[in-house]
């Protein structure tokens, strides 16, 4: 596993009091990236209100001008104008380190007029690429990708549009990523037969977030069936996913808060003392972070939804309790509560995680390494993370280049002096200005005028 070079580690601070804040969060990464996407397949112009600006979604809304799409601010500041036009060929498509970028561009590219050059950052190259490639060849694609060690496809490809895609039946292993099915799903619809896609590989991470891209979809006005594996409708967990080709609608669309964003702030709560309440908090969502009101309850926060805003308020002793949970639906909650496991006062078990090896770093070993650093106790286990109470010290976390890895440190660094983060800025990936709404949080505290 390669470790930050980024020199100047950011001093974590550690509260000096309880915390009486409020916190306003960022629009969603999942939910913004998949709306630009279908607004530069749509069939008129759709108005983006409170989309996030970051690195991964800049990084979107400059592969979607590539293929043709008209971005543009609107008339409210922060809020995004896309104008569809037809795909074009003959571009370079940086995808960074976004999964969304580098997985879900490439099924429109093959839409495209033309070649199409698709790499990332190093570790991008690092990443699994395979089920997404090798269903687009299914279905009609020309891809020419690198192979890693294993001969698997990976970054950089070259997709060799030809301005249509047939569509069509095939099987896909997501098991290491739910986004290969949804990259699928989102271009279907100008697919000319549509798609019909079955999962076949072992148990399928975040299958909320194959939800959050049926519900994005339907909110265009495209017909996705969630089935079974024998095609019939799934009243539980669904394997196969049905989307017929149609228009795609423009509108205005309202983009949520990112709940997962919202984690570490929630989570500073129980770290630090006091409440934390965050607003625009939807009563009924498809994001994974809406797991937070339950995992954090059962941590020893009092948790209350009011109206649009969520509290969370730490205990009043202070005592973090330890967790047996499965987070296989919200993986990228994993570093947030991990740090509250290694701040708890009794062991914790965090399960059906094992996918997390192939995110922006290997998170098991990430999280594991950084602990036993500050004088943790952690080991991993073979679908996660096995954590026992101990007394940290001070030290520098390694990001790895994964904001999540970034945000756990500064988690941690609340209740440990002299924790210190390397690489912060990695955070602008989905929070553009991190340490900044780290700093305001804190100066938010109880008493304070």
């Amino acid at each position: 596993m390669t470790t930050t070079l980024a020199a100047d580690p950011w001093p974590a601070p550690t509260a000096s009091g309880p915390l009486d804040a409020v916190v306003e969060v960022p629009g969603s990464k999942s939910l913004t990236n998949r709306h630009l996407l279908l607004a530069a397949l749509a069939d008129s112009p759709t108005e983006l209100i409170r989309p996030l600006h970051s690195r991964d979604s800049a990084l979107m809304i400059a592969a979607l001008r590539e293929l043709g799409a008209v971005i543009d601010a609107a008339a409210d500041p922060g809020d995004l104008l896309v104008t569809p036009r037809p795909l074009r060929g003959g571009g370079h498509i940086d995808a960074g380190l976004a999964g969304t970028v580098m997985r879900f561009v490439p099924p429109v590219a093959a839409l495209a007029d033309g070649e199409v050059r698709i790499d990332g950052d190093e570790r991008a190259r690092e990443r699994p690429m395979a089920p997404v490639v090798d269903a687009l060849r299914t279905l009609g694609a020309d891809i020419k990708a690198a192979t890693m060690s294993d001969g698997a496809a990976a970054l950089p490809l070259t997709v060799h549009g030809t301005g249509r895609l047939a569509g069509g039946r095939v099987n896909v292993d997501a098991s290491a990523s739910s986004q290969f099915v949804s990259a699928l799903l989102l271009a279907a619809p100008r697919f000319e037969q549509g798609i019909d896609v079955r999962h076949v590989g072992s148990a399928l991470p975040s299958l909320p977030h194959i939800a959050m891209t049926a519900a994005v979809l339907r909110d265009r006005g495209v017909s996705v069936e969630e089935l079974t594996g024998d095609g019939e409708p799934a009243d539980g967990a669904p394997s196969r996913w049905r989307v017929r080709p149609g228009p795609v609608s423009g509108g205005r669309i309202v983009v949520e808060p990112d709940l997962s964003n919202a984690g570490p702030f929630l989570a500073a709560a129980l770290a630090a003392g006091g409440r934390v309440r965050v607003p625009r908090w939807p009563a009924t969502t498809t994001q994974a972070g809406a797991q937070l009101r339950q995992l954090l309850a059962r941590m020893g926060a009092a948790v209350d939804l009011s109206g649009d805003t969520l509290t969370v308020t730490g205990p009043a002793d202070g005592a973090i309790h330890g967790i047996d949970a499965d987070l296989h639906e919200a993986g990228e909650l994993t570093p947030t509560i991990a740090a509250l496991c290694a701040l708890a006062h009794s062991p914790s078990r965090l399960r059906g995680i094992a996918h997390l090896r192939g995110h922006e770093t290997d998170r098991l070993a990430a999280i594991t390494t950084e602990l036993t650093r500050l004088g943790g106790q952690a080991r991993e286990t073979e679908d996660g993370l096995e954590i026992h109470p101990a007394a940290l010290h001070g030290g520098t976390v390694d990001s790895y280049a994964d904001h999540r890895m970034a945000t756990f440190g500064a988690v941690l660094g609340l209740r440990v002096p002299g924790v210190a983060v390397r690489d912060v800025g990695t955070t602008a990936k989905t929070l553009p200005d991190f340490p900044g709404m780290w700093s305001a949080m804190l100066a938010q505290r109880r008493g304070a005028r």
